[in-house]
């Protein structure tokens, strides 16, 4: 890669030293002099003298020899757990049809498990113009590097412009090890997909800096142009019976792939609540709970509003509850209708991943905790008495 300023075009009119956030330019005799130590090679200065075209930059293809025009349509990765659809793949449904629009071409899903053909073949009522599911008694459990090679392989024989995937446990397990295997883009946990249709680039938008700072990524030079996207941000794709599409079925062969690791046992955490995920009624306890038998209190609650059981990065790491229910930019991100959050000051990590919830209700002895400036409904109190209260409320209203 290199940047170059032609003497001849350029004025010296400064505009290339404002727009360079890197303070690598500076004006010596009526010229711009770039400081190559200092360049990120962003391409800033580029547009600021686009008038005059005294600065251009010559970039290495990093795809080298690949043509992005050959590469067409919108593909998506439908995640199932014993045999069922998980919900983030018709939120990804829904957002790859809207993309495919918008691109003017095909949405294709593939999906692997094993015995599914039936739920498979619905899918094209869910939006995709072509599903093609890959059967065998490996795929009915997730496993990495079988997931990762026949994923490439799909990727490699259909070319689609944009492939899409959830980011959960499983998409942030394999999706990279595909792009590095078919020499993809890929943006991780988004949050916003857009469309440029002129230069036919995706948009991809992820929070950065713990939240502060919304990035729009876009890789021009790769392709397939991909995406994990978060769980519960996109609206998720409607069931239409009168929609028909291609239904391909590829069987693979038991001990086709070879694999590194071996499923041991599968143990299910056993709970009496909801996922968190799915759940339209969450109540959550941070450091405030002062414990994990006091998340007792959270549950009796949870359990009476028919909701679930959320946490805290703090209550997480303490060891209080499991992983799989923290809420958060490292958790997981929810909007159900109703977030209660006990003892949970409010740090913006936690926000991301809970703002977008339809109503919030917070309790916290402290007044000034930043939870409450995004509450719909704050109550100042001691949660040790104000949660016990609203579950006898709730029970006697609602006869449990």
């Amino acid at each position: 890669m290199a940047i170059t300023v032609d003497i001849e075009k350029c004025i010296g009119c400064k505009l290339c030293v404002r727009a360079c956030a890197q303070d690598a330019i500076e004006i010596v005799e009526k010229k711009a002099v770039i400081d190559l130590a200092k360049c990120n090679y962003c391409g800033a200065c580029v547009d600021a003298c686009k008038k005059y075209g005294a600065i251009t930059i010559a970039r290495e293809n990093a795809a080298e020899g690949i043509d992005t025009d050959s590469f067409r349509n919108v593909a998506v990765f439908i995640e199932q757990h014993e045999g069922d659809i998980a919900g983030v793949s018709f939120e990804i449904l829904g957002e790859g049809r809207l993309l495919a629009d918008e691109f003017g071409e095909k949405l294709i899903a593939v999906v692997l498990g094993n015995g599914m053909r039936d739920k498979a073949g619905e899918l094209v009522k869910y939006g995709a113009d072509k599903v093609v599911y890959l059967d065998g008694p490996d795929l009915a459990v997730f496993r990495d590097d079988t997931y990762a090679q026949l994923v490439s392989d799909f990727i490699h024989a259909e070319k689609p412009n944009v492939f899409l995937a959830g980011a959960t446990a499983v998409g942030r397990s394999f999706i990279p090890k595909v792009a590095a295997r078919v020499y993809g883009g890929l943006t991780a946990d988004c949050t916003k997909l857009e469309v440029d249709r002129e230069k036919r680039l995706l948009l991809q938008t992820r929070p950065a800096f713990g939240g502060n700072l919304m990035a729009t990524i876009i890789t021009p030079r790769h392709r397939p142009q991909m995406a994990t996207v978060r769980h519960k941000v996109m609206k998720p794709a409607k069931l239409d019976p009168s929609r028909t599409g291609e239904f391909e079925v590829r069987t693979i062969a038991g001990g086709s792939i070879a694999e590194r690791t071996k499923i041991v046992d599968i143990v299910k955490e056993v709970e009496s609540t909801v996922n968190i995920t799915e759940a339209d009624i969450i109540v959550s306890g941070g450091r405030g709970m002062n414990g994990p038998d006091n998340f007792a209190l959270i549950r009796d609650l949870a359990e009476v509003l028919g909701g679930a059981v959320g946490a805290s990065r703090a209550a997480v790491d303490a060891g209080w509850i499991p992983y799989s229910h923290q809420v958060g930019q490292t958790g997981k991100t929810v909007c159900p209708k109703l977030y209660v959050a006990c003892g949970i000051s409010g740090a913006v990590q936690h926000q991301a991943g809970m703002q977008s919830s339809d109503y919030i209700i917070a309790i916290n002895k402290d007044p000034d905790a930043d939870i409450f400036q995004i509450a719909n409904l704050g109550i100042v109190g001691d949660l040790f008495q104000v949660v016990p209260a609203l579950t006898d409320s709730f029970r006697k209203e609602l006869g449990h």
